[in-house]
């Protein structure tokens, strides 16, 4: 049946009002395949289970973790709770450096030396009984030497306590997530309320580089003289010219030999926790064997870049007839080179989005996924701005619709 001229116009008219700003109908939801180019690389407890990943390790727990993606390469029991020994230092080592960043402390700061602290058992820096000892001397002596007194001293000179210290340190963990983790000391003398989990470690090493970027260089000093001794750094990794800078090695009867390493090539950087290990070679050759497979095995791929346009989504109603989608930050995936070659890309949007549309404003997001690795989705944003049309053109394209069914 053909409509007649006024009929149109009347249908027109009643749409050109506030309904016009809807679309013809519910929004769709629209998978999209995008074929993304192979060349553009860049990157009574629980029992003991199985090793999660295509390596084991002598280590009974580990974890590995790519930084800049998050991936997780390697997963050996690791969310269970383990005695840190020395590991806990890059607790106490934290909360040092957010008192000053807060502005609470300087490192030309000098602090007492009591009783307490000299007497303090275990790795020491040999602080003085009675002196004073500057923060920047008491973090090279507990980071690099692994200096227990110096924990002391400084727990001591900035909270009042230990046990304030202590509870400064539990609160900090919670802020930056470590769930699975408490401590009871400063040091990592063996407490059975003092634990961490290989996941919480790696968390833990990923914030002192990005929150702590100027205090991070602690961690890569490979020795350290204080009252004329000399002692060199416990990690074995900063000796051997694979990339590590960082971050702290552990040692008890309890916990075995345990390694927090971060190693960064490139544009990559690593992190590998291995605990309980039965020697210190084997602590050194395990960390060296898998930083290097880490490194082999898995690349760092960056597909989308921001500004680049990922996809087209139609606009209803717009002065234009798509608005190109972007993301906010590069979207960079670490994957293995089959499943790079078995990834998919896929966008998810509405669509038409309805006018006016705004630049900047979330509009979908994409999704890369390979066999067996967990998917990773990233928002997309308008990369410009679609006015809408005014009422005449509105009133031109409905009734372009209803007689051809056009629609954009």
């Amino acid at each position: 049946m053909r409509m007649s001229v006024f009929a149109i116009i009347a249908i027109v008219a009643s749409l050109v009002g506030a309904t016009l700003v809807m679309s013809p109908g519910a929004p769709l939801a629209r998978p999209r395949i995008v074929g993304v180019a192979p060349h553009r690389a860049a990157a009574a407890p629980a029992p003991l289970l199985p090793t999660i990943g295509p390596v084991d390790t002598e280590a009974p727990y580990a974890y590995i973790v790519e930084a800049e993606t998050g991936r997780v390469l390697l997963a050996k029991n690791a969310d269970q709770h383990i005695p840190t020994a020395s590991l806990s230092k890059m607790m106490t080592a934290y909360t040092v450096f957010d008192l000053l960043k807060q502005g609470k402390a300087k490192l030309t700061d000098e602090l007492p030396v009591s009783e307490t602290a000299w007497r303090t058992g275990g790795s020491k820096m040999f602080v003085p009984l009675g002196g004073h000892v500057s923060i920047d001397d008491l973090l090279q002596g507990m980071i690099v030497q692994s200096g227990n007194d110096a924990c002391v001293v400084l727990a001591q000179g900035l909270a009042g306590s230990q046990p304030a210290f202590v509870d400064l340190m539990n609160e900090d963990a919670k802020k930056i997530g470590l769930n699975n983790s408490h401590f009871a000391d400063v040091d990592g003398l063996p407490d059975p309320n003092h634990y961490m989990t290989a996941r919480d470690m790696a968390t833990l090493a990923l914030h002192l580089i990005h929150d702590f970027p100027q205090y991070y260089h602690y961690f890569s000093e490979q020795e350290f003289t204080f009252n004329n001794i000399r002692q060199g750094n416990r990690n074995p990794l900063l000796y051997k010219d694979i990339g590590a800078d960082g971050l702290k090695t552990g040692h008890t009867e309890e916990s075995g030999y345990s390694l927090v390493a971060s190693v960064h090539r490139g544009d990559r950087r690593v992190i590998i926790v291995l605990s309980g290990l039965p020697t210190m070679p084997s602590r050194a050759e395990e960390g060296e064997r898998l930083a290097g497979w880490a490194f082999r095995a898995y690349k760092d791929y960056k597909l989308f870049t921001p500004g680049e346009t990922v996809d087209d989504v139609p606009v209803w109603l717009g002065r234009r007839d798509t608005v190109p989608l972007t993301v906010a930050k590069d979207v960079v995936v670490t994957l293995s080179p089959q499943e790079r070659q078995d990834m998919k890309v896929t966008v998810d949007y509405r669509e038409p989005v309805p006018a006016p549309v705004a630049a900047g404003a979330q509009l979908g997001r994409v999704v890369v996924a390979a066999p067996d690795n967990v998917a990773v989705a990233a928002p997309l944003y308008a990369a410009a701005a679609v006015p809408r049309l005014g009422p005449m053109g509105r009133a031109a394209l409905v009734a372009a619709h209803l007689i051809w069914g056009n629609l954009r």
